[in-house]
């Protein structure tokens, strides 16, 4: 049998590896993020709630909402715009993540065997991942920071609707098609900085709190190396990925949903910086944590 014929009856993850990791981590990940969709809409409309440079602009003039928290902005979101809303805005999140995780695994496979290189061993070294987890999580987010755009606006679409503001789209393909004309190719990525600090962020906190508390658990406590373990471990990457993510990921939604002029440049914020100064400054420093529960229930 020639290596031709041989390759052709291997199984397709065998032929195709990269291609076949690819789209089981597409399809795990789109279903994970349709799941959790209803936490993630929850947690934007909580980052925007009491901005304070729309209320200095006197944009929503009269129409203030007061703050609520987790589960009465999910429960108001349903009683005022419909259990189906809870989904608005998932069509570019699936679209987000499939292009975010097929990027990041190209991305580290290339700086792990590539650019860092494995140790004479073969071994893989524990700073190394860590860097290359950032580093690939950064070029994935930058990738995908267009269809992120288009989410946190389509989000938001319930709210303007209730305010009696006109809404921006008519679905997913005339939102990209509306902030391309109106921005051009520049416009798509408004937000992207303070979206891949949150990235690189979130993997530095979850790689290096996973390992750390696993191993510390196995070294120091009666637990062995089994679910309980690493259920702890996870909660425990999920809290410190979220306690370093969480500001920039509000400084992104506020980027992201901030007006326009016709030239596709914000009406509220010159910059990521800009909007975090403002925030602080107009709300204190923990409304940099706003979303705060949802946000670590989703990692």
């Amino acid at each position: 049998m020639s290596p031709a014929e041989e390759e052709r009856i291997l199984p397709l993850p065998e032929r195709w590896p990269r291609a076949s990791k690819f789209a089981l981590s597409a399809c795990a990940a789109a279903v994970a993020e349709l799941v959790t969709f209803p936490l993630d809409l929850t947690k934007t409309r909580l980052q925007v709630q009491g901005e304070a440079a729309v209320h200095r602009n006197g944009a929503a003039a009269g129409q203030a909402i007061p703050y609520r928290g987790m589960l009465r902005t999910a429960a108001g979101i349903v009683q005022e715009e419909g259990l189906q809303k809870l989904w608005q805005g998932a069509t570019p999140a699936v679209y987000r993540h499939i292009v975010y995780s097929g990027v990041r695994m190209v991305a580290y496979e290339h700086l792990r065997d590539s650019v860092l290189g494995r140790s004479e061993d073969e071994s893989f070294p524990f700073w190394k991942a860590v860097v290359g987890g950032m580093s690939a999580g950064a070029i994935g987010q930058f990738f995908a920071s267009p269809t992120d755009l288009v989410k946190v606006q389509m989000q938001m679409e319930g709210k303007r609707k209730l305010e009696g503001k006109p809404l921006r789209f008519r679905g997913v393909h005339h939102a990209f098609m509306k902030i391309l004309s109106e921005g051009g190719i520049r416009g798509l990525w408004a937000g992207w900085v303070p979206n891949v600090q949150r990235a690189a962020l979130v993997n530095m906190g979850d790689l290096t709190t996973y390992d750390s508390v696993k191993h510390f658990l196995l070294l120091n406590t009666p637990l062995v190396d089994n679910s309980v373990t690493h259920s702890v471990a996870s909660c425990c990457s999920g809290v410190v990925a979220a306690v370093l993510g969480t500001p920039a990921d509000v400084v992104k939604t506020r980027i992201m949903n901030q007006p326009r002029d016709k030239q596709g440049r914000g009406l509220l914020y010159k910059s990521s910086t800009d909007c975090l100064i403002q925030t602080v400054q107009g709300e204190g420093f923990m409304s940099l944590y706003k979303g705060f529960v949802p946000t670590w229930m989703r990692m």
